[in-house]
């Protein structure tokens, strides 16, 4: 039986390392350190919710359907993923007025959206 990858000791909970890895069909074995992904380290949740957007090939009014989920825990989610790979967002990141606008227009995004979107721009 397999288990999921564990990435942080469960005594100290720092960083582990991947050390050992063995087929399961002629059992070789090679041994090294080996480096993991960054996705590695993020939740089911998280890899669902990538799968999900995959899926969707990013459009976000697709990710509210198919998970029932409005666009502003759409776009919170993906910031919790974008941090948790370490890198930052920018809540204050200039919004771009006509991309909104155009959102909007093909229905990717609903009027409340759309002014929700506009007024965060002015934070």
């Amino acid at each position: 039986m397999a288990y999921p990858l564990i990435t942080n000791c469960p005594v100290c909970s720092k960083q582990l390392k991947i050390t050992k890895l063995q087929c399961t069909h002629c059992h070789t074995t090679v041994e090294n350190e080996f480096q993991l992904s960054k996705f590695a380290a993020l939740g089911q949740d998280q890899l669902q919710f990538i799968e999900t957007f995959l899926k969707c090939r990013g459009n976000i009014k697709e990710v509210e359907k198919e998970l029932g989920i409005s666009y502003p825990t759409v776009r919170g989610k993906l910031d919790d993923i974008i941090t948790s790979l370490g890198y930052t967002t920018n809540k204050k990141m200039e919004i771009d007025k006509k991309k909104i606008v155009s959102m909007l227009e093909k229905g990717e995004i609903t009027a409340e959206e759309a002014i929700h979107l506009l007024k965060e721009g002015e934070l």
